[in-house]
């Protein structure tokens, strides 16, 4: 029975020079960890703190155009959603429901006012006496231009006899058969008949126009009438409400048979065909927008481009409403009050230095940088100029293909030198 394994071992002699080899080996080993040590060393007596590059994300300084945008959130609305409202006191009688797609006047509601249908009777009966009395008017001037036509008629009737009654005196005067006397007369008649001929020509020609003036009087009180007429006529015919465009019913604020007074908001037409985001900008940028700018609008079935097309004069929560209104044909899909988000094309800087934006630029409010060079973070001042939401443009402090640490520096607690660990 074997117990161990003892009897069959034996000792091998180490060849010639084996011990200058193994000292060698231990003598050159131990150089080069004093090496990395010493390197170690130096490193971590130059720098503060040392931080593992797993835990940044590392950009590089690249120059090209900046695109200077911002980020907004917005919904979709209607660009035509009028609101209608009652004219007058009234009793409602709805011809439609919430939700309805109607069509572009069509009758939505009829509204009951006794007092505007009593005004537009009292305007109409007014209009029709003061059209029987211009009527009775120019029949009456008729007769007076008639009168005074026949006068003046007469007068020249009288004027003529006078005429002839002188012509025969004048014809056996020379015989002395005529008085000087009733010769003197007879011219006397003639006078009298001539003068009286042109008073009553005169008197009918101002009769003429007197006349005219009174039936021009007449005719402009008719005309109020009318106007009045047609104002209580365009009244009632308000009460009847009419789509303005094509649509659905987007908000009911009145109920059947509800008496509103006048000016109420009866309802809310949305027109879907025509479709804008309704944008809320922070203010910080309110100085830079402008009607026309550019804008990219995400939906869930793509991105669609627009234009600025109108911005409130007020900030309201720190935010400024705007409009976007797409570029071409409106995108298929959309939906009333839908969530999006836009961007916001500001500017373009071409040919600049700039590195992405990160954390690093609220964290160090933008004067200082962490720049890497050779394993070490160095806290560098810098100067930024515009930003966009994905870089930053580097006035000064950095130059073209300098490393940054763009996250991550939270860690650094503001150190002057970081030790990077890969």
């Amino acid at each position: 029975m074997i117990r161990d394994t003892s009897q069959q071992d034996a000792v091998i002699a180490p060849p010639p020079g084996h011990k200058l080899k193994r000292r060698a080996l231990w003598v050159g080993s131990a150089v080069l960890v004093a090496a990395l040590c010493a390197g170690l060393v130096s490193t971590w007596r130059g720098s503060e703190a040392s931080v593992s590059a797993s835990r940044l994300r590392i950009a590089e300084v690249t120059r090209g155009t900046l695109v200077r945008d911002a980020s907004v959130n917005g919904r979709v609305v209607a660009a035509v959603s009028p609101t209608l409202y009652a004219k007058a006191p009234a009793t409602v009688n709805l011809k439609v429901a919430a939700g309805d797609t109607v069509k572009k006047g069509q009758v939505l509601a009829v509204l009951e006012s006794p007092d505007l249908a009593d005004v537009l009777k009292r305007e109409t009966s007014a209009y029709e006496g003061l059209k029987a009395e211009v009527a009775r008017q120019q029949i009456l001037s008729r007769k007076q231009k008639l009168l005074a036509q026949k006068e003046a008629d007469t007068a020249e009737i009288d004027r003529l006899s006078a005429q002839r009654t002188l012509e025969r005196y004048d014809s056996v005067g020379q015989f002395g058969v005529i008085a000087k006397i009733d010769y003197q007369k007879a011219k006397d008649a003639l006078q009298s008949a001539q003068i009286r001929a042109k008073h009553a020509t005169q008197a009918a020609s101002l009769e003429s126009e007197d006349v005219a003036l009174a039936i021009k009087t007449k005719l402009n009180d008719l005309e109020r009438a009318r106007l009045s007429m047609e104002e209580a006529q365009r009244r009632v015919d308000e009460l009847t409400v009419r789509a303005p465009v094509d649509g659905f019913i987007g908000t009911l604020n009145v109920q059947d048979r509800m008496v509103v007074a006048a000016n109420a908001p009866l309802m809310t037409l949305v027109d879907l065909s025509k479709l804008e985001v309704e944008i809320e900008v922070p203010e910080t940028y309110a100085a830079d927008l402008g009607l026309g700018m550019n804008a990219e609008v995400t939906l869930p079935s793509g991105t669609a481009t627009g234009k600025l097309s109108a911005l409130s004069p007020e900030v309201v929560k720190s935010m400024v409403l705007a409009r976007v209104r797409f570029d071409g044909e409106q995108p298929k899909g959309l939906r009333q009050s839908q969530r999006v988000t836009a961007r916001l094309l500001i500017e373009e800087r071409p040919n600049v230095l700039m590195v992405a934006r990160g954390p690093f630029v609220e964290s160090e409010g933008g004067r200082y940088a962490y720049v890497v060079r050779d394993g070490i973070a160095t806290r560098t001042p810098i100067r930024m100029g515009a930003t966009s939401m994905s870089a930053v443009e580097i006035v000064s402090g950095l130059k073209l293909g300098d490393k940054v640490v763009v996250a991550g520096t939270d860690a650094f607690n503001n150190a002057n030198r970081i030790s990077i660990n890969q």
